[in-house]
């Protein structure tokens, strides 16, 4: 399981996080929704160890993690994806596979020869097949579509082989097709490795259509939580962000 408890994070005056205590059960789907400075990336970045809480803790697995860094988070076993993908574009997709691997297995001295590890090549390529890029492991990342470079980040975490994994708005900059091609491959990968997934996701069809439970955040605290239907049909939350049929979807 992971959770944070009573999570607080202020940035000089201001209050990103305030009291957070949320918990995601092993092996499920959650999705963080909530309007633009609603603390949805703060939170992300309080538990994959980018920055640290001025106050609370984020527990995995029993144990507090708080305070840890990135590298021994993902040890741990918590993989993060970014709203914007980071790779190397002058390595194929492979390339990049293959590194981030062999630094998680400390194995960065493979990488100065021609024929690294077997073992390191192959879940390279058993990973890119997860994602539904096999037939782009030959392919320089720069030179990828832009839904298959946002795949490509996910691969890079999902190759660190994390039991949690975080999605920064994993469909962000992609046309409504294309957005519900990634989100059905996230899916998919989230019943095939039984992950515990959370995702932070504006369009509300999708959270809709797959979030198991839904998390919302608003002004840095938690406003609502429960099931789809639940939160479709929560007062503060349709006055805060979801809006009714009259109105804009939200932002």
């Amino acid at each position: 399981m992971l959770e944070v408890q009573s999570l607080t994070k202020r940035f000089g005056g201001v209050a990103a996080m305030t009291d957070v205590s949320l918990s995601f059960e092993s092996g499920s789907l959650t999705a963080i929704i909530g309007p633009n400075g609603a603390g949805k990336s703060t939170f992300f970045n309080l538990m994959s160890g980018a920055i640290v809480p001025d106050s609370g803790q984020v527990v995995f697995n029993g144990e507090n993690i708080t305070g840890l860094n990135r590298a021994a988070i993902v040890r741990r076993g918590i993989g993060r994806a970014f709203q914007v993908a980071s790779f190397f574009p002058s390595m194929t997709v492979a390339e990049n596979l293959m590194a981030a691997i062999a630094a998680h297995r400390g194995q960065w001295g493979d990488l100065a020869h021609s024929f690294p590890r077997q073992g390191v090549r192959t879940r390279a390529l058993e990973v890119a097949d997860l994602l539904g890029l096999a037939d782009e492991s030959d392919t320089l990342s720069a030179k990828l579509s832009h839904g298959d470079q946002k795949l490509l980040d996910i691969a890079l975490a999902l190759a660190l082989d994390p039991t949690a994994l975080l999605l920064d708005e994993p469909t962000a900059g992609m046309g409504p097709e294309e957005r519900w091609q990634m989100i059905e491959k996230v899916q998919r990968l989230w019943a095939q490795q039984r992950l515990t997934l959370v995702f932070i996701e504006h369009d509300m069809d999708i959270v809709f259509s797959i979030a198991s439970s839904i998390r919302v955040l608003c002004y840095g605290r938690v406003l609502a939580q429960g099931t789809p239907d639940e939160i479709r049909a929560n007062p503060a939350v349709i006055e805060a962000y979801l809006g009714t049929p009259e109105t804009d979807e939200p932002a």
